[in-house]
């Protein structure tokens, strides 16, 4: 700790402070922007979309036929992900 504050020539708690305040918003803004990012937002559903399909009980090459079909229609529900399956299921 001594080094790291040697290293920034750190005198005080005051602009240690103001270092960790720095950092903390820059983490923010950080997080904030990849929020904000519509890649992850898509990650994020496709994610949640293939916990949905695994359980109404889609299993193997099933999971992925579900989770294409409720994201591409935007219905990514438990009910929607179920019909999907019986869908499928019925026509197999």
């Amino acid at each position: 700790a001594q080094i790291n504050l040697k290293i920034m020539m750190i005198k005080n708690a005051i602009d240690l402070a103001e270092i960790v305040a720095c950092a903390g918003l820059a983490q923010n803004l950080a997080a904030l922007r990849a929020l904000s990012d519509e890649g992850i937002q898509k990650g994020h559903m496709k994610l949640h979309a293939v916990n949905i399909a695994k359980s109404v009980g889609a299993v193997g090459e099933e999971i992925e036929k579900v989770v294409e079909r409720i994201v591409s229609e935007n219905s990514i529900r438990m009910d929607r992900a179920e019909q999907v399956l019986n869908n499928l299921r019925e026509n197999n």
